[in-house]
């Protein structure tokens, strides 16, 4: 489970043909194909067990294409997780 549990990156070959190789992002049993977008070089976050179940729940609504929304007192990191994620 705890192999299962953490954010994972691949590089495999693109099943629509679009281009050769895509990176794939896995988590749990839900896999997203990354969009290469950019978002300015950010620091990381600090991993903590509560952004690790955040990125389990939000990549398993997107893997479902479903959304997600985190809430909770303001200052504690919900917008910097999900950008982060």
């Amino acid at each position: 489970f705890d192999w299962q549990a953490q954010l994972r990156s691949y590089w495999e070959e693109d099943a629509s043909g679009a281009r050769d190789f895509t990176a794939i992002m896995r988590i749990m049993s839900a896999e997203v194909e990354y969009g290469y977008e950019y978002l300015g070089n950010s620091s990381r976050l600090v991993i903590t067990p509560l952004t690790d179940r955040c990125y389990r729940t939000l990549m398993g609504a997107i893997h479902l294409t479903m959304g997600g929304a985190p809430e909770g007192p303001a200052g504690t990191g919900k917008t910097e997780t999900t950008k982060d994620l």
